[in-house]
């Protein structure tokens, strides 16, 4: 029996329906992990490409107005070293041991004043021999007086008599020649006299060598020998062996000694004024004046001594304190007010090549600025143009840093 095609189709499920429910189920379940992936890729993203902060230190730059300066303005800036005109390493002027040392540093002494004292037993014997010997040349002098005074009164005799034809040629000669001879012996016992007290006071000297006095009046700057050392004015001693005592300083002699470029040399000259800042107190302007030009070159260095005087002392001017000068030009007419120094520290200063520059801090970015440096002074380095009085410079940084990149404030350790 044939079979019948339609029946069967009849009897065939339709799955079509079921497919498209299928779909229609597993279609948000596709949507939703497209969306997880493209939350996990943007999650990614922000994580490499996020902005990165890179952490600094910055410091403002500080404004200071130049009013020890007045309205006059600035030539010609070089740097130096305070300096006493009258310094002196005290020394003895013989070899000896030291017993005694009387003074410390920082000791004000008067001019005489003992500062130490030598081993003086040797000396002081000495000293008592010529005396003796000054007292025994004088005892023999006498003697000798004594016989020479009687021998002219023989000699008297001897006259009055020769005369009266009392006594022979024989006698009157005999009487003149003793007389000769005495008083030949008493000029020899004057000049031996003359010799011990010489010699006593050569002796004298010697011991008053041992004790060591200051030579002017000032302050004790270094003490450099310890009792029981040995002391000489020279080092022929061996290594063991001080050359000096102590080293004193006249306070009232203080001065500045400058190197000036020789090519800038013209821009001085004497009794000019001058605006002194000491390292130590960057602060602090201290008016002075040119006082000399030394005239002569180092060749070496190719600069010129120039001496600076304080217009007025102070007990914080110490030697050898670095200091910076500015030599001063005519005072400027009117009511000008001299230009503002800006101040940044040193740290904050790189250089690119012979170019110096600073990082600024400019609301959470960095600008790379090129600078114009002047004198350093203390910790801080003064800039002549490149930086306002209102802007921050940029210390340290975790990261290396570049022109525009993000930053962050961070504390000070």
């Amino acid at each position: 029996m044939p079979l019948d095609r339609d029946a069967l189709d009849a009897l065939r499920m339709d799955r079509s329906a079921d497919d498209a429910a299928v779909k229609r189920r597993s279609r948000p379940l596709i949507f939703g992990a497209f969306a997880l992936l493209a939350a996990v890729a943007a999650l990614v993203a922000w994580l490499f490409l996020k902005p990165a902060y890179i952490s600094v230190q910055t410091a403002p730059a500080r404004v200071l107005q130049d009013s020890a300066a007045g309205s006059s303005a600035r030539l010609l800036n070089a740097a130096g070293y305070v300096v006493p005109r009258l310094q002196a390493v005290v020394s003895s002027k013989i070899t000896g041991k030291v017993n005694q040392v009387l003074v410390e540093e920082g000791m004000h002494v008067a001019a005489g004043q003992v500062l130490a004292r030598l081993d003086d037993s040797t000396a002081r014997d000495q000293v008592n021999v010529a005396k003796s010997q000054f007292a025994s040349s004088q005892a023999q002098a006498s003697q000798i007086d004594v016989e020479h005074a009687n021998a002219l009164r023989d000699l008297d005799r001897t006259k009055a008599l020769y005369a009266r034809h009392l006594v022979s040629q024989s006698d009157m000669d005999g009487a003149v020649t003793k007389e000769a001879s005495l008083q030949a012996s008493l000029d020899s016992a004057h000049q031996q006299v003359g010799v011990a007290q010489n010699s006593l006071a050569l002796d004298q000297q010697l011991l008053d060598d041992t004790v060591i006095r200051s030579p002017f009046a000032g302050v004790v700057v270094s003490k450099d020998a310890q009792p029981g050392e040995m002391i000489s004015p020279n080092s022929a001693g061996g290594g063991n062996t001080r050359t000096g005592i102590a080293t004193v300083v006249d306070m009232s002699s203080l001065e500045i000694e400058v190197d000036v470029n020789e090519a800038y040399i013209g821009r001085v000259h004497a009794a000019q004024k001058v605006d002194a800042v000491l390292d130590a107190y960057p602060d602090w302007h201290i008016p002075s004046h040119v006082v000399s030009i030394i005239p002569t070159a180092d060749r070496d260095k190719a600069t010129v001594k120039v001496r600076v005087g304080f217009d007025k002392l102070d007990p914080r001017l110490l030697p050898q304190m670095s200091i910076q000068v500015w030599f001063l030009g005519d005072e400027a007419g009117g009511t000008q007010t001299p230009p503002a120094r800006v101040l940044i520290p040193q740290a904050a200063l790189h250089k690119d090549g012979s170019t110096p520059y600073v990082f600024i801090f400019d609301d959470g970015r960095v600008e790379r600025r090129a600078v114009k440096v002047g004198a350093v002074t203390g910790s801080d380095v003064e800039i002549l143009a490149g930086i306002s009085g209102d802007e921050k410079v940029i210390l340290s940084s975790d990261k290396p840093l570049a022109d525009g990149a993000r930053v962050r404030e961070t504390p000070a350790p």
